[in-house]
This record gives structure tokens, sequence and C-alpha cells, in this order.
């Protein structure tokens, strides 16, 4: 389990701290409505969204399932805040990284992220987070970039040498192989274009016992 850094010398943090009011205008209309397309969820279920931003993903799903327990996990605060005044207070909105999720095993009936995985420095340790929240027979949905398309993996090449905050782009068979490693070979890739020339991916994993 990983250590997150300091607030203040963390390259995500200070990114997102200056981005959070326009966030939602520029990146999270797409990825929330194709991650909306492809989650299915009970009517009470238990639903954490990690790195959930501004909740925009969490607004839709308490819009759609009204008796839903909905958590989210993000480190940055400007972005937490947003999502505290569109939400109802029942939402459990935490400060914390996908590495180190503050949730104890078995919480969640599912759990879900969006745009957010290139991000993270130690993915094997986010997916083993990830699937120790879940209970047993809980899906996993994550939603992200493919790097299987062509514009994704320039994108990837540039955003690695000017952005600090990005860290990598994965491809299908890639992220087959980080669920495995992470203890969830129960899973499957749907890759989809958004556009003529940008791509997505949604991995949907179950936990086994």
């Amino acid at each position: 389990m990983m250590t997150p850094p300091p607030r203040g010398r963390d390259p995500v943090v200070r990114e997102y701290s200056r981005l959070a009011r326009d966030y939602d205008a520029r990146w999270s209309f797409y990825v929330e409505a194709e991650t909306m397309a492809r989650l299915s969820v009970e009517p009470i279920d238990r639903v954490l969204d990690v790195g959930c931003g501004t909740g925009a993903l969490l607004g839709k799903l308490s819009r759609r399932y009204p008796q839903a327990r909905l958590a989210g996990v993000d480190p940055v605060p400007e972005m937490l805040g947003i999502a505290r005044t569109r939400l109802l207070p029942s939402v459990d909105l935490r400060e914390g990284w996908a590495e180190n999720l503050p949730f104890a095993d078995g919480s969640f009936d599912a759990v879900v992220s969006c745009n957010m995985f290139h991000y993270i420095r130690q993915s094997t340790a986010a997916l083993h987070e990830m699937g120790r929240v879940l209970r047993t027979g809980g899906q996993l949905v994550i939603t992200d970039w493919c790097g299987d398309y062509l514009v994704c993996r320039i994108c990837d090449l540039y955003l690695r040498l000017f952005s600090s905050a990005h860290f990598t782009v994965y491809r299908q068979r890639e992220c087959l192989s980080l669920l495995a490693e992470a203890g969830l070979p129960a899973a499957e890739i749907e890759r989809y274009k958004i556009s003529w020339l940008w791509g997505l991916m949604t991995v949907k994993a179950a936990k086994v016992p």
C-alpha cells in the first residue's frame, strides 16, 4: 500500500486545485455518460466513486438511484468542496488516494472510477484497494482513455513530457494483466470511440471468492 506524498508536493493535487472550477465544463460530460451507460446498480446498493472529483457521477447516481448509499474519495480538497455543494449530505465524501482507500473491507457493492486511472503511479496497489473494499460478487467499473487508439497514445507521449500530473495510458491487454495481478481476473473490457479519433475503454470486473 502506497503512502501518498504531502499535498503541496503532489502534481495531481497541484494541477486539479487550479482546474477544479472549470473541470466539469471541460472534461466530465462524456466520461460520466459512458460509465453510466455501462454500470448496473441495484436501487439500494453501496457505491464508491474513486477519484470522484466534483461529484458529477455521484450526482447522476443519486438522481437515478435515490436510495443508494453513495461515497466518494478524491485527493483534491478543492474538487471535494465543489462536490459538497452539489450533493446531499448523506453522500460520504472523503479526502484520500486510490492506493489507500479510507474504507473497511467489503464496504461496497460497486466501485467506479472515471477519467482517473492514467494519473495513478501504483496501479496494481490501487486495484488491490478497489478489490479490497468490494464485497464478494461486487462489481468494479473503470472508464479511462484507451491506449489502443493512436491519438490517445500521442496524447500520452505529449503529457508525459509536459504534465507532471499525468502518468500513463494503458492498452486493453495491459489492463487485463493489471487486473489479474491485483486478484481481479474475472474482467471484460469494452473499447469504443467517442469521436472519429478519440477512444475510451470501460473495464468491468467482478470480485470472485
